[in-house]
């Protein structure tokens, strides 16, 4: 069986196709890593009802080829243009477009997985949070640093708005790390592979929500009432008092569990 690099180094050959830095390609060529994400996928996809998955960016195959020999219904979102055409005339079940435009909607599938472009990695986790349907798991290459302020704690460094709405929607855990050896061309900075697994939330408006969030965040060494509309001052003073919290406290410093309190007694 060849390797990674062996199947990139082959496919590169036969479509004449090289890394397009416009799309953020880097390909993955570490067996570890792929098998990690495959391995997580198998699992994840054994705990569901509906074997089913979908792939942005299925690039040169790196993931692709292994993945497709699950028992499951694999379909797949590509943007380059010449990478979606060689996997149509393949058979499988593929659309072409910029996952962060096309509408979800139509894809049946309770997973996805993706080595995503780091330019639209945050964004696809916020977008996928804020869709109430669909989606069971995600398996997601990230920027390290990205991946780490989605699972940053309160009063840290990292700790955000995007923090705030992945911990809110869904339960994560670290599948592995990759270095930039683990990717032709490589990156310059290493990456981490995370685990989503969706959770229930009593948020009923989740666009709402991101809303508030945002606000939250919005110049992080304000203090969180400066950061609201002043027609919350009063009722956000009073909430910190009755909490126990500084009433100069910043959003950076209240845990999601306290913000989503924070917002129901808003009535934001």
């Amino acid at each position: 069986m060849m390797t990674a690099l062996e199947r990139l180094k082959k496919r590169m050959g036969e479509l004449n196709h090289n890394a397009n830095k416009a799309l953020g390609q880097n390909f993955l060529v570490s067996d570890h890593v792929i098998t990690k994400i495959v391995e997580a996928t198998e699992t994840a996809l054994a705990k569901l009802e509906k074997k089913s998955l979908i792939e942005i960016g299925p690039g040169l195959g790196a993931i692709t080829d292994l993945l497709t020999k699950l028992n499951c219904h694999y379909q797949a979102i590509e943007l380059d243009y010449s990478l979606f055409s060689y996997w149509q005339n393949t058979g499988i079940k593929i659309t072409h477009g910029d996952a962060l435009q096309l509408d979800w909607s139509g894809f049946d599938s309770d997973i996805l997985v993706s080595n995503l472009p780091y330019q639209i990695s945050s964004s696809i986790v916020i977008e996928k949070s804020l869709e109430p349907f669909q989606l069971k798991c995600m398996i997601l290459m990230f920027q390290k640093e990205v991946a780490q302020r989605i699972r940053a704690l309160p009063q840290t460094e990292h700790y955000g708005m995007l923090s705030v709405i992945a911990q809110e929607f869904w339960k994560m855990e670290t599948v592995c790390d990759a270095g930039p050896r683990d990717f032709s061309p490589p990156p310059k900075i290493a990456s981490r592979v995370l685990q989503f697994v969706r959770q229930e939330s009593d948020i009923p408006d989740r666009k709402k929500y991101l809303s508030f969030v945002k606000l939250c965040f919005h110049q992080r060494r304000r203090i969180l009432r400066s950061n609201l509309p002043s027609k919350y001052a009063a009722a956000v003073t009073q909430w910190l008092i009755d909490n126990k919290l500084s009433e100069k406290a910043r959003a950076e410093e209240l845990s999601p569990l306290q913000l989503k309190k924070l917002y129901f007694s808003l009535n934001f």
